[in-house]
């Protein structure tokens, strides 16, 4: 075993392990492991000793946080723009991730935000347990779903994905296989056999095989028996709508829903609608990380992102002062300049896509 950048590489068999291993700070994601794991991946493409890789997260919480927030803001208010490249090779390897030839086994046990979505939720086999708490809290610290997690919330069923979008909430092992966001449920209990089962096999056929026979019945989610008010509410065309139908529902849940997303960013949650809704006609992940690079790179430079993670995290008053404060302050200009080309400094892995090719269609090598 050894150690790069919080990044810890083994090989047991066949099956090539990658660890995440910043457990203080929750396994959260920096530029130097997003690299780590990029070249994690390549080595083991070219391996034709390796039949699969296996992502996990060191210590008990959970596989990943989401992106180091704190220094993404400190980068913001030193007037730099390392984030952005940090978001360039994020995105990038979520593209590839998506793409790996080779199963691709994520264990999405504990919490699983933000960036551990993106590098988990677009791999061929995901494994969810009881422990699971899986979201994208993004729109709480003023920003908008990146990662990727604007194509899978926008695949969801329904309006599901623009519940979770717009109100950041976490899901369980049973709704986040109803979403999309998950293909098997495993006990935490089975999870130290089925590493070592995963680590016994020696085609992709058996990697596959396995993780399917170590799935079980996941404890009932919550999501699907609320779809109703779910899809009446949020099919509306814009928040002001959304918030009014959910109010109006006469259902509590729905209320809750309603106080929650109005303690969002309102920017935020304007331009997450608006980035749901664009991802479901872009016909690639790719294209949707392009349009994702373009929405981050605009919020980079506005107020809510510095005053969001200041509020949550570093003073942690929970009392974000958003600029501008109400919904109907954000013009749709506003929300438009978020989605504006960016000329030389695009992100372009849309660009040269192969015809009918989708992500995650490559599941053996």
């Amino acid at each position: 075993m050894k150690h790069e950048d919080s990044v810890l590489l083994h090989t047991e068999g066949r099956l090539r392990h990658i660890m995440l291993n910043r457990p203080r700070a929750l396994n959260a994601l920096n530029h130097a492991m997003v690299l780590q794991m990029g070249k994690a991946l390549d080595a083991a493409e070219r391996d034709a000793s390796v039949v699969a890789v296996l992502l996990t997260g060191a210590g008990e919480r959970g596989l990943c946080a989401g992106g180091d927030i704190r220094s993404i803001r400190d980068d913001a208010l030193a007037g730099g723009g390392t984030s952005l490249d940090f978001w360039r090779d994020e995105y990038r390897l979520n593209a590839r991730i998506a793409r790996f030839p080779k199963p691709y086994v994520a264990l999405m046990d504990g919490i699983v935000m933000g960036g551990g979505v993106g590098v988990s939720a677009h791999g061929s086999l995901r494994i969810v347990t009881e422990r699971s708490r899986i979201a994208m809290p993004e729109t709480g610290i003023g920003f908008v779903p990146d990662v990727g997690g604007t194509y899978l919330l926008g695949a969801a069923p329904g309006e599901l994905g623009t519940h979770l979008a717009l109100t950041g909430d976490a899901i369980g092992a049973d709704d986040a296989l109803a979403c999309g966001l998950a293909d098997h449920f495993v006990p935490s209990g089975d999870v130290p056999a089925l590493i070592a089962a995963l680590d016994t096999c020696t085609t992709p056929e058996a990697v596959v095989g396995t993780a399917e026979r170590f799935a079980g019945t996941a404890p009932s989610g919550e999501l699907t028996g609320h779809r109703d008010w779910i899809d009446a509410c949020y099919a509306a065309d814009t928040v002001e709508e959304i918030i009014e139908r959910l109010d109006g529902s006469g259902v509590p849940a729905a209320k809750q829903a309603m106080t929650t997303i109005l303690a969002k960013s309102p920017t935020a949650l304007k331009v997450t609608l608006a980035a749901i809704r664009r991802a479901r006609h872009l016909d690639s992940l790719e294209a949707v990380l392009d349009q994702e690079f373009r929405v981050s790179s605009a919020a980079f430079a506005w107020p809510d992102l510095v005053e969001g993670v200041r509020a949550q995290i570093v003073d942690k008053d929970r009392n974000p002062r958003w600029s501008p404060a109400e919904l109907e302050e954000v013009t749709d200009e506003e929300v438009a300049r978020h989605f504006a080309p960016l000329g030389d400094g695009e992100l372009g892995l849309g660009r040269g896509l192969a015809p009918g090719v989708g992500p995650g269609t490559a599941v053996t090598g």
